[in-house]
């Protein structure tokens, strides 16, 4: 059984990359395996949720748990850096 989640992640280009994360993980994670994966600055990344809960991720919500904002596996996150 896999204990992570699959989110889908768009970029300003409109390309699509898949980050792999565990079920707790927070924004601060899923900013450091972008970091890792894709190469990109982590402390420059903005998030934008696919979700009516919590539209736009930043700096000042990094410890929060991505499932309390409504991510889960599948989701789609739209990336600004």
């Amino acid at each position: 059984m896999r204990k992570g989640m699959k989110v889908v992640v768009e970029n300003l280009t409109g390309a699509l990359f898949y980050i792999e994360v565990k079920n707790d993980a927070t924004f601060e994670d899923l900013k450091r395996e972008i970091e890792a994966q894709e190469k990109l600055p982590s402390d420059r990344l903005i998030f934008v949720l696919d979700s009516g809960e919590c539209p736009i991720m930043s700096k000042e919500d990094e410890n929060l748990s991505l499932l309390d904002s409504g991510i889960q596996d599948g989701s789609h996150i739209y990336l600004f850096f």
